[in-house]
């Protein structure tokens, strides 16, 4: 999941080389996934034997994330003596990544831990892949559930077992533009934006911010194959209604939206777009850079992609929380975690893989450089993360997290989020009414509503 796109996060392929999950960059040789005994997969294709006493981590991180994930598994490494401690492999983010885990653990060759996105934990879990984590097992490491930010703690509890151990929230923000800001009248005296909240003081926003640009004053990506952004945008409005139910239910088997949330949101995209206040039809780097250039006020997405405004030159930004427009603030979220896919395991095996998750977290300011809020508390708690700007500006976002309904055909770079998202995004640009775009959904999505989960 979702750093879609994180595709945490963007669409696969559409985050720029710095963003946090952006297309995973090439590693060394221990990090490659088909070279011999570089993974249990590998391993078992090559009919070779993997060192029993190596610690075997499967992720996805790429760009920004792949090089802070490398230096905190070097970390490890050095803990326990050296390169050979553990074996390291980087696949493709989204669905191939999440096929090749779930093929391993079927074979019974899966890795010691994996990273997955909290979204898509449950359905690995529905399909009895992964092996619970009980009390006595963070025990074991020095850790407990009150470790943990606990909006991301409740919701990768399932069936009454952990199955995850998160290590960040990574919520959908809000960029702005300082010097576009600043023109527009919307910084306070300490040079940070001013409270958006409310649909009337952020309309008025976009409008001041517009007569600065002479055009847009918010962009969000929404350009096919980019469908990981105009759901987020969607999902986070939605959930600030009061009254919004869950997308789908059941498990992924019922449509349940609230079509009258559905409606307000949808027709206020539109509003917004015949406005000029937003973007029409941008791909995912345009939509950002586009702010960048102060061609526009105001930029939504994973706040991973703060290693991309960082790397532009003179750039001076700002990161928010998403404002609350309607009743309640609500924030598209995903979580990295940390998963045991289901194997045998020794009691000593089991406290090896608890003791690297515990030694990962505690690396956890390394991540949160990268825009990832994180979950592990003294970590988040501690003075060096709060002195962390922007990142600490919009750690807020954790606590109104809202997480995708769980499905097997679900969560972050999943076919729910590319079916339903490709139609919001007609939407935005104004090729599909959203009456029309509910429709298609409704039709596309009948076949995975009415199909009981192949795991």
């Amino acid at each position: 999941m979702p750093c879609r796109t994180d595709p945490s996060h963007p669409s696969a392929g559409q985050r720029s080389p710095a963003g946090a999950c952006s297309p995973p960059e090439r590693r060394p040789p221990r990090s490659s996934p088909l070279a011999a005994c570089s993974s249990p997969l590998s391993a078992g294709l090559a009919g070779s034997a993997l060192n029993p006493e190596t610690l075997v981590f499967w992720n996805l991180f790429g760009g920004g994330d792949g090089v802070r994930m490398q230096a905190m598994e070097d970390g490890y490494a050095k803990q326990h003596g050296g390169s050979s401690a553990l074996q390291a492999t980087t696949f493709a983010w989204g669905n191939p990544y999440y096929s090749k885990l779930t093929l391993a653990t079927v074979g019974n060759k899966p890795p010691d831990v994996a990273i997955a996105h909290l979204t898509r934990a449950k359905p690995l879990w529905d399909g009895d892949l992964l092996d619970p984590i009980t009390a006595e097992d963070l025990a074991g490491v020095g850790l407990k559930a009150s470790d943990f930010n606990q909006k991301a703690w409740a919701a990768q509890k399932t069936d009454g077992a952990n199955i995850a151990i998160p290590l960040d929230t990574h919520p959908f923000v809000l960029f702005y533009n300082v010097d576009v800001c600043q023109k527009a009248g919307l910084l306070d005296s300490n040079g940070e934006l001013k409270s958006l909240d409310g649909m009337d003081a952020f309309e008025s926003a976009l409008a001041a911010v517009s007569k600065v640009t002479g055009g847009t004053a918010l962009n969000v990506a929404n350009v096919v194959p980019e469908t990981a952004t105009p759901w987020r945008f969607f999902w986070t409005m939605y959930n600030q209604i009061d009254g919004a139910t869950p997308f789908i239910s059941d498990g992924g088997g019922k449509l349940t939206v609230n079509e009258d949330a559905y409606n307000e949101v949808t027709s206020r995209t539109q509003k917004w777009v015949k406005q000029g206040w937003m973007n029409k039809a941008l791909d995912y780097a345009t939509a950002q850079s586009l702010m960048f250039d102060g061609k526009a006020g105001f930029f939504m997405q994973g706040e991973w992609e703060i290693s991309t405004a960082q790397s532009i030159k003179g750039l001076k930004f700002g990161m928010a929380p998403i404002p609350t427009l309607y009743d309640k603030p609500a924030t598209q979220a995903d979580s990295h975690t940390f998963i045991l896919p289901k194997k045998d395991r020794s009691p000593a095996q089991k406290k090896a893989a608890m003791l690297f998750i515990k030694q990962m977290l505690e690396q956890s300011l390394t991540w949160a450089e990268g825009g990832h809020v994180p979950a592990y508390m003294p970590t988040f708690d501690s003075t060096q993360y709060k002195d962390l700007k922007p990142q600490s500006n919009y750690a807020a976002a954790a606590e109104t997290a809202v997480f995708d309904d769980a499905a097997w055909y679900g969560g972050s770079g999943s076919t729910f989020e590319g079916t339903v998202g490709a139609q919001l995004a007609l939407v935005q640009q104004g090729s599909s009414s959203p009456a029309q775009a509910l429709s298609a959904i409704k039709s596309q999505l009948a076949t995975y509503l009415n199909t009981p989960s192949p795991l």
